[in-house]
């Protein structure tokens, strides 16, 4: 005697895996699946999957709130960075990995670094590793404005070094603002910067943009090398 087939909304293993992950998307489940769905113990081994419920725009704020807590950093970037997740979930997924980026590995850091939301910019930035920046630099939706406001003294080698081997060190604004702050941060104790630094910036600009550059650099010896006149033979 044939088995009669599963109702539309059941749960494993009443239904195939492969048709209830589709259900985990429809946007329109009965009250009380997504609930059971969360309790499933597959789902509980599987943080990846478990996003799908926590983000999900009819999950209860209860809910939400619960299955957050237990996502890990990967599961809290899919969330933050999926446009079809419910506002309130990529907002806490947000706030939790702000949270958690201090107790992230370098590995980590660097894995996030290029697809980190955008309200973790500013965290990323500041990271001390170059390899994290170089990643960071990659990111898809960093555009050039974004990066230019970031660039601030007190500018670090990393960043330097990180930007000087990225497909920004051509663009003029970046070497300007680059330049700039290079300029502000020689000074201040412990920078870790030298001259040297400049050299790939000066050479991103014409002349016109160098002369224009000069008058802005308030380091002499940074002057005289920015300066196209006193460029040395």
């Amino acid at each position: 005697m044939p088995h009669p087939s599963p109702t539309p909304w059941a749960l494993p293993p009443d239904l195939p895996w492969p048709r209830f992950l589709r259900l985990l998307r429809q946007q329109d489940p009965p009250r009380g699946w997504l609930e059971a769905a969360a309790e499933l113990p597959e789902l509980k081994k599987r943080p990846l999957l478990l996003r799908w419920v926590a983000q999900h725009p009819k999950a209860p704020a209860h809910l939400r709130s619960r299955l957050l807590v237990r996502l890990p950093w990967r599961a809290l970037a899919a969330v933050a960075a999926d446009a079809a997740a419910h506002p309130q979930a990529r907002q806490q997924a947000t706030e939790k990995l702000q949270q958690q980026w201090p107790t992230l590995t370098t590995g980590e850091r660097r894995s996030l670094a290029l697809h980190a939301p955008r309200q973790l910019w500013s965290l990323v930035w500041k990271a001390p590793t170059v390899t994290v920046l170089a990643a960071f630099l990659q990111h898809p939706k960093l555009g050039l404005d974004t990066l230019v406001a970031l660039i601030q003294p007190p500018l670090r080698p990393a960043q330097v070094d990180a930007l000087a081997a990225s497909r920004w060190r051509e663009v003029g604004p970046v070497a300007e603002q680059v330049l700039q702050s290079l300029d502000r941060s020689l000074a201040l104790p412990d920078s870790g910067l030298v001259l040297g630094h400049a050299a790939p910036w000066i050479k991103a600009l014409d002349e016109a943009t160098r002369l224009l550059a000069a008058s802005r650099v308030l380091t002499p010896a940074l002057r005289r090398m920015v300066h196209p006149r006193r460029e040395g033979p």
